[in-house]
């Protein structure tokens, strides 16, 4: 038996496409038990990873986005990918914030939020950029935090 269910879609690399994605990730995370809140974080989070690649990754010429899910008992992984113009992430993660309690949010750097975005609603985020650029994140499911077969007291 497999660990994980593990769902794939390719789209082009087009901006209408960037709510079907939201849309598929928003019915996988339902059926794994996430909240509306933290629904709407994963689609906020994808739907910023494929913004970027449909505004950055293939310059004008025609491209695709993937986007794969493994579908865990207690966590979802998404992988958003493109094989088109690669960046520096840590020279990009230097410019974007804020992360200094002094600064105003209205001071965040056009151009970053997207990152900002993704690495503060997920609870992992990963960047590959050879070849490309692949961002894994990982939610996990907040459920209760008691643990199963404890003996309960009564009053």
């Amino acid at each position: 038996m497999k660990a994980f269910d593990y769902v794939e879609i390719r789209v082009p690399a087009k901006p209408q496409y960037v709510s079907v994605i939201r849309l598929a990730v928003s019915g996988l995370a339902t059926r794994l038990g996430f909240t509306y809140d933290e629904i709407e974080d994963l689609k906020i989070a994808t739907g910023e990873a494929v913004t970027n690649v449909v505004h950055h990754a293939y310059d004008g010429e025609e491209g695709e986005v993937v986007m794969g899910c493994a579908l865990f008992e207690n966590k979802i992984e998404i992988m958003v990918a493109d094989y088109g113009n690669s960046f520096n992430f840590e020279e990009v993660k230097t410019k974007i914030g804020p992360y200094k309690e002094d600064e105003n949010v209205a001071m965040l750097r056009e151009g970053g939020l997207g990152l900002y975005l993704m690495d503060t609603l997920m609870d992992e985020v990963k960047l590959n950029n050879e070849g490309g650029v692949t961002v894994f994140m990982t939610k996990y499911v907040t459920r209760e935090q008691v643990e199963e077969n404890v003996e309960r007291i009564t009053t």
